[in-house]
């Protein structure tokens, strides 16, 4: 049985997560950006994962390590939501194989 707080912590993530797209939507939605702060939000995406994989330049395990290797490669001929794709289905697969 999954632990009620995970199912809490996960819930209020997804909260949040929605608020703040919302909020972007709500405070922009009658300004137009300048080319800057375009550049800046469509950036924003990369950075985010980034954030995520790079533990995994320090990881000892050769799971993480062999998963981190088949996300830059994807990274770098593919867009966003097929490299994340990518990079969660590869670290799963090799944790369960190589542990």
């Amino acid at each position: 049985m999954i632990d009620p707080m995970t199912v809490l912590a996960i819930l209020a993530m997804a909260g949040v997560t929605y608020l703040t797209r919302v909020g972007g939507y709500v405070v922009l939605k009658n300004r137009a950006l300048s080319p800057r702060a375009t550049a800046v939000m469509e950036a924003a995406p990369g950075c985010v994962l980034i954030s995520v994989i790079a533990p995994d330049f320090v990881s000892r395990n050769p799971a993480d390590l062999a998963a981190l290797a088949i996300t830059l490669l994807a990274a770098t001929r593919l867009s966003m939501l097929p490299t994340v794709a990518i990079g969660v289905a590869s670290a799963g697969v090799l944790r369960w194989l190589i542990g």
